[in-house]
């Protein structure tokens, strides 16, 4: 709390300790990140994308206050599943509640644990296309998975998308509209702002990743809400929605994700013409600042040449006046004497 970006606006140096100190974190408590580190340092983390995921079934009660600590604080702290989750997925033991389109449901579920949801669309409804989508106003961690039926009865895990805070809820969406849509990872942007704050705008649109799955066909699938609160339940409300009634919608969705593609290449291009620009104005202005100075020192220099025409120095030429001036009237005097004299008369 003490160096948080928040309570030192004023202070870079803060800002900057906390997201070292959030950087360390993720690696202490991940092990292979730890190993890697200790091998061969930053540079193999870096290379490994470095992803700030945890599996809160190993950490300890102090660790995990540290890890809710520092989600709370905004650091983009991922977890995984938990096994149990997935192998009773596997197994086909999980209750799987129904959840029909254009409806709704509520409800708490604990951290670590999961309730399955199935939606069973018809052929129309996949044609229009569909979103789950699932909100918390609890602000939640969650998130919200798919499963696809497995060879042997059970559900293999598909898709997952953590929760992000938007605006005063949390979400979470998936968006089956036959067209490429796409999720943003925020651990990206944290990356680069840790690594370069300054530069960390030019990489707000690297997170973009593509959703593996684009459509449904008709049938029952399964998709599932995972508390990942690191103390309490989550709160939360999943619905599944037709697109056939939000053509609109989905066609703005369609229009928006193609303009932040292009927006995401355009920064790339003007990234590099930023840098050699800025390059270039270090350049500029580290000359402005030497020149400034040549000039300051020539003028500088000139003044004192100029200081030097004068003949003699101001206390010299006083006391040499007052010299001649006794000298003269010394000598007037004597002339007087002399054309005063008798001598002279006769």
């Amino acid at each position: 709390m003490l160096y948080h970006p928040d309570k030192n606006a004023s202070n870079p140096e803060a800002s900057e300790l906390f997201k070292e100190v959030a950087y360390s974190y993720s690696i202490l408590s991940d092990p292979e990140k730890r190993r890697q580190y200790d091998s061969a340092g930053f540079e193999a983390l870096d290379a490994d994308s470095m992803d700030m995921e945890i599996d809160l079934s190993n950490l300890g009660t102090v660790n995990t206050m540290f890890a809710a600590l520092f989600s709370k604080l905004g650091v983009p702290i991922k977890t995984t599943i938990s096994a149990n989750v997935l192998e009773e997925a596997l197994n086909g033991t999980v209750t799987v509640r129904p959840l029909p389109m254009g409806t709704s449901v509520s409800g708490k579920v604990e951290k670590q644990c999961a309730h399955f949801f199935g939606v069973t669309i018809n052929e129309q409804q996949a044609e229009s296309g569909i979103v789950v989508r699932v909100t918390s106003t609890a602000q939640s961690k969650f998130k919200l998975l798919y499963f696809e039926q497995d060879v042997n009865g059970g559900y293999g895990l598909a898709l997952q998308e953590d929760s992000e805070k938007t605006g005063k809820v949390t979400s979470a969406g998936m968006y089956f509209l036959h067209f490429q849509v796409y999720r943003m990872d925020s651990t990206v942007n944290a990356l680069a702002m840790a690594k370069d704050p300054e530069g960390a705008f030019f990489k707000r649109l690297e997170g973009l990743q593509p959703c593996e799955v684009s459509e449904l066909k008709p049938g029952t699938h399964i998709f599932a809400v995972y508390g990942d609160n690191f103390f309490k339940t989550a709160s939360y409300t999943i619905e599944a929605v037709c697109a056939k009634s939000h053509e609109d919608t989905t066609q703005k969705l369609k229009d928006i994700e193609a303009q932040i593609l292009r927006k995401r290449n355009e920064l790339r291009q003007f990234e590099s013409e930023y840098r050699k620009a800025l390059a270039r104005y270090q350049e500029v202005t580290e000359r402005y600042t030497k020149e400034k100075q040549s000039v300051d020192e020539l003028l500088k220099q000139r003044d004192g040449i100029h200081s030097t025409f004068t003949i003699v120095k101001p206390s010299n030429i006083s006391a040499s006046g007052s010299n001649l001036s006794n000298g003269s009237s010394s000598k007037i005097s004597g002339e007087d004497s002399k054309g005063e004299s008798p001598g002279e008369d006769g």
